[in-house]
């Protein structure tokens, strides 16, 4: 079940005991899901619905609080606090591995400085990241997450970030890789990379909330468990990128951090706040509020 986004803005929170979850029409999204959209896992006394859109429309979309469940850059996570906890599972994170900037022609990463830069949402971490480990002076074009290569291409930018399959297939593509921000990431802090976290709604009851959680978890590890069949299903919003890319790209997204982000978690999301705020990026320091699936 997909619901548009102006269904979405009307809807109340959970209608007709309908819970939507919020997710991106990816590959690594599709495989955690594949458990409850054939009703392997399931909420009692609910149905699950799904509204698909890039992650950037989410992110704006969490602002509104209407989703129950929703997955966002946990680079927005500052700016939807008061409507959502975050989940201790479904999370995209990378370990020495993330968005990529890249160019046509060779780049070094001291060539960046004034550079315009293609970036795939706003409120993305990769955004995020780049105004952390970037050059100061660079002119951002906010473009949709798979219009960032093509504004390379095309001459719209000097540069972009590639996020999702564009990770690991930019040279395929034609690009040269000027930066790695997982591996920057990883080089300051040591600690995995928080990407995207997944949300429930502060606006329903914690026992219900905890339910979502567990059944999100259920989900996540039968997936794991049945890696072809939920593989298979997943690769269907692939983008048409070849089944060992998207093996690989779903194995990067879906890992052991996503079962559970655990202690190193919690301390990555600390940091990238606490790094935002250091150089002017955040005002204050969000309190983290993480709901434990069990």
């Amino acid at each position: 079940m997909v619901y548009g986004t102006e269904r979405v803005d009307k809807q109340m929170t959970i209608r007709d005991n309908t819970i939507i979850f919020g997710h991106s029409p990816d590959a690594d999204d599709a495989f955690m899901f594949y458990a409850m959209e054939k009703k392997i896992v399931g909420i009692p006394g609910y149905t699950v619905g799904h509204h698909m859109e890039d992650i950037e429309s989410l992110n704006l979309l969490a602002a509104t609080g209407k989703l129950p469940v929703t997955a966002i850059s946990a680079a927005r996570y500052p700016e939807v606090a008061e409507h959502y906890r975050i989940m201790s599972c479904g999370s995209s994170v990378g370990r020495n591995y993330g968005p990529m900037v890249v160019s046509l022609a060779q780049m070094s990463e001291t060539e960046l400085e004034g550079k315009r830069v293609a970036v795939p949402g706003q409120f993305t971490t990769s955004w995020l990241l780049f105004q952390i480990f970037g050059p100061t002076r660079c002119e951002p074009l906010f473009v949709d997450f798979d219009d960032a290569g093509p504004a390379v291409k095309d001459g719209r930018a000097d540069i972009g970030i590639l996020l999702h399959e564009g990770q690991i297939l930019y040279e395929k593509q034609g690009f040269h890789g000027v930066m790695n921000l997982g591996e920057k990431w990883f080089e300051a802090t040591g600690l995995p990379i928080p990407l995207g976290v997944d949300l429930v709604s502060r606006h329903i009851g914690d026992e219900l909330a905890q339910q979502i959680a567990n059944a999100s978890l259920a989900s996540i590890n039968y997936a794991r468990e049945h890696e072809d069949e939920a593989l298979e299903y997943a690769l269907s919003f692939g983008r048409g990128i070849d089944p060992d890319d998207g093996k690989k790209f779903v194995r990067m997204y879906v890992n052991d951090d996503t079962v559970d982000m655990g202690q190193e978690g919690r301390d990555a999301l600390e940091k990238l706040f606490s790094m935002a705020v250091e150089r002017g990026i955040l005002s204050d320091l969000p309190e983290l509020d993480i709901l434990q699936a069990m």
